[in-house]
């Protein structure tokens, strides 16, 4: 079966870094689109960043573009999210999901991803 699992969170100081890691399997990972997906208690799941399966193509949510990165290695079915300039408001349990469709787009709708890891903690001290 199709397992995702998120490893690299953790408790930051604002303004630090952390790099997130999402190990897929269970798939043939290189022909399709991988998300990462936030939430915070109370709120809903927020988007943050989405790649296609060739990495021609990345999407951000708007609180995220500029300070995180996506990419991939298809070789290692592994999906990342390099996050710099930490912020409290970015505290959440973060999320890596798979899409729905081969040679999807990078979309930013939870709708289009039929796969989710259980998630990772990520937590921005003020």
């Amino acid at each position: 079966q199709v397992q995702l699992i998120e490893s690299g969170g953790g408790l930051v100081q604002a303004g630090g870094s952390l790099r997130l890691s999402c190990a897929a399997s269970g798939l043939t990972f290189s022909l399709y689109p991988m998300g990462w997906f936030r939430q915070a208690p109370g709120e809903e799941r927020e988007f943050v960043a989405a790649i296609t399966s060739r990495s021609s193509s990345t999407n951000y949510g708007p609180s995220v573009k500029d300070r995180f990165a996506i990419s991939r290695d298809n070789a290692k079915n592994l999906v990342y999210l390099q996050m710099n300039s930490l912020k409290p408001e970015d505290t959440a349990v973060y999320y890596c999901a798979a899409g729905q469709r081969a040679f999807g787009a990078a979309s930013s709708s939870g709708h289009d991803y039929n796969y989710w890891g259980q998630g990772t903690q990520v937590t921005i001290s003020s």
